[in-house]
């Protein structure tokens, strides 16, 4: 199965990989990725304009306003984006759009991409690590998925929509 994201071209195998959610032939991230990086298009359409109400974000994209904040606080942390309080607060990023990219995001809020833990851990407890094939799978399957998401900027999804 061939699947077109923002123009990038991602090829899934259509088998059961169980791997967040890799079920049925797509990689299906959670809603803490989905939600986070749609609310950082958000504050990427606005850049440059100061801090953006979450409320404002979280209705525009029809979620909810506290999954949201827990989402952005970790964001905030990771250096992503920057708060203002008060009554004219909110967030914004804290950096151009061109240079955050999803993986970046997609690492505050998912996690390390990888399929197999024994790509990312030195002791994964898998017995068979050693002479086990698959892992070369996965780690072309990890080496993939990381090429597209740190090619695709905030920007690049900027300049995509204004072409919808």
């Amino acid at each position: 199965m061939l699947t077109k994201t923002l123009g990038y071209n991602i090829l899934i195998k259509e088998y059961q990989l169980n791997w967040l959610g890799l079920r049925g032939g797509y990689m299906k991230l959670s809603t803490r990725g989905r939600y986070g990086l749609k609310a950082m298009y958000q504050l990427a359409t606005h850049y440059g304009e100061g801090p953006i109400p979450l409320k404002q974000i979280a209705d525009k994209e029809n979620l909810s306003e506290n999954y949201l904040e827990q989402l952005v606080s970790q964001l905030r942390r990771e250096g992503l984006l920057e708060s203002v309080r008060g009554a004219q607060g909110g967030y914004m990023l804290a950096m151009s759009p061109e240079e955050i990219t999803v993986g970046n995001v997609l690492r505050v809020l998912e996690g390390n991409l990888a399929p197999a833990d024994c790509i990312i851990e030195e002791d994964s407890g898998c017995e068979n690590e050693e002479n086990c094939i698959t892992k070369f799978v996965w780690i072309k399957i990890k080496d993939s998925i990381d090429e597209v998401v740190d090619s695709i900027t905030l920007q690049d999804m900027l300049d995509k929509s204004i072409k919808m």
